[in-house]
Order: structure tokens, then sequence, then C-alpha cells
């Protein structure tokens, strides 16, 4: 099984104590698919400060192919946050170099080795899924909660796994969900926090709840989340296992500090 990542990756500074932790949704989902035994490797730009130089080094300790991460010069991306209660809120973001990002020919070439690239809403990588899909690569996407954005209905043909944030299983959810669905996307997932999952692949609907923990910190959780499903869906599991997979990989996340 082999996924690569691409797009953004941001230390996670939090307010309260100062302290700083690799992150970002490309970043993330590599390292949790590498935990949990696939070949994976990361595509990104990071800064020449400090940051830069932990980030690459925390995503190479974790096994994920780092040979396609470039320092740029300036800053490596920022995102500060903060904490009420176990729950993280996401300040500020200051994006440094990855604010150009872009891919390169041999970057291009380099993702045809794998089966499946994924990204997110903040990876500038969007322009370049019409070529991963024709080149034959499965496609996923977080859309995170920007349910309005432009890309969730230009991007759908190009998607086949495509994530969205939301809160509860509703009317609204389930309209998107078809609407998605119907430009060309295979399986359209939603994560509704505390309320669990719901997947739809043009037939159903399916529903999955949360795994009872101890929450410590929920950063990272809808980042693990898709990493445990896409795990499923390219180990050939039902939507149901799938869905189930992601519940528990979220319910690991969030029993500890920081994404991971």
């Amino acid at each position: 099984m082999r996924i690569v990542t691409v797009g953004d990756n941001c230390m996670d500074v939090y307010q309260s104590t100062g302290e700083a932790y690799p992150g970002g949704n490309p970043v993330n989902v590599a390292v949790y698919l590498s935990e949990l035994g696939a070949d994976t490797a990361y595509i990104g730009w990071v800064g020449t400060d400090r940051y830069g130089e932990i980030m690459v080094r925390a995503i190479q300790g974790k096994g994920v192919d780092t040979s396609r991460v470039w320092a740029k010069e300036g800053t490596t991306a920022i995102t500060y946050v903060e904490m009420a209660g176990n729950e993280r809120k996401l300040g500020d973001y200051e994006e440094g170099v990855m604010a150009g990002f872009c891919l390169s020919p041999e970057d291009l070439r380099f993702t045809e080795s794998f089966q499946l690239v994924h990204s997110a809403i903040w990876g500038h990588a969007d322009s370049y899924f019409p070529y991963f899909r024709e080149k034959g690569l499965l496609t996923s996407f977080d859309f995170a909660d920007k349910l309005d954005h432009e890309l969730v209905t230009t991007l759908a043909p190009y998607v086949d796994y495509p994530f969205l944030s939301y809160t509860q299983d509703d009317e609204h959810i389930r309209n998107l969900m078809k609407k998605i669905k119907a430009r060309g996307s295979r399986i359209v997932v939603a994560t509704l926090g505390e309320n669990g999952s719901l997947a739809y692949d043009g037939v159903r609907f399916y529903k999955h709840g949360i795994v009872d923990v101890e929450v410590i910190d929920t950063l990272g959780a809808g980042d693990s989340f898709i990493a445990g499903f896409i795990y499923g869906t390219l180990k050939g599991l039902p939507i149901e296992r799938c869905l189930e997979q992601g519940a528990q990989r979220a319910a690991k996340t969030i029993g500890y500090f920081a994404a991971w």
C-alpha cells in the first residue's frame, strides 16, 4: 500500500505553553498511515528556520519518505493553538513559504508510483488533481468544514474520497453529500465530531459512532479518521469497516497531547 500526501504543513504552536509540534493535514495523514503500516511519502515546502528542520526530522522519524520535501528561503508555516479544556481552537495562521507552494514536473512524476494521493483545502494542490486522475491515481481530499467553498463543487469530479467536517447527521449534510457524489466521487465521507461519521456511496448512507475514550486533546482527530478510512479502503474493507477503522484511529489520537 503506497500513499503520497501533498501540500500544507505547519507547526502547531500552543499559546499557553509555547510548545510547538509538527502538523498540517497532509503531514498528519501520512504519519498516521505510516503508523498503520502503509508505505507513505510527503511532498511539501518548509522554511529555512529551525521549525523547518524540526518538521523534516519528525516526519522522517515516523517512517515517511521526505525526499520531496524542499527547504525554501523563509519561514515554516505556523498555526497558533488555544486550548479550551480538552478542545483545541485554531487561532492565527502564518503560511510562510507554503504560500507559494507548487509541484515541479519531477514532483508530479514522483506521485505516479503511488496508489493514492491525498491533499487538503489549504494545500495549494487542488489544481493538480486532474493530472492525478489522468495518471490513474486514486485521490482523496479533506475539505474540512469549508462546505461552501467553491472547491467542494469544482474539485469533486477529480476526488474519489472527499472528506467533510460537520456537526450532525441532518438533511443539509446528506443533500450536500448526494450532490458531491453525483459529480463523480466514489464515496463521500463526513465526520460529525461527537456524533460519529457518515458515508454515502450513491446507494445508501452508512453511519458509525465514536469510540469512547478519555479526551486529552482533539487536535488531529479528523486527520487520523481520514487515515484510518483510507487504509481500510485500500485494504478492500466494506464501508462500515472503513468507518470503524477511522473511528478507532481517531480515538487513539485524542487520547494524547498534540497531533502525534
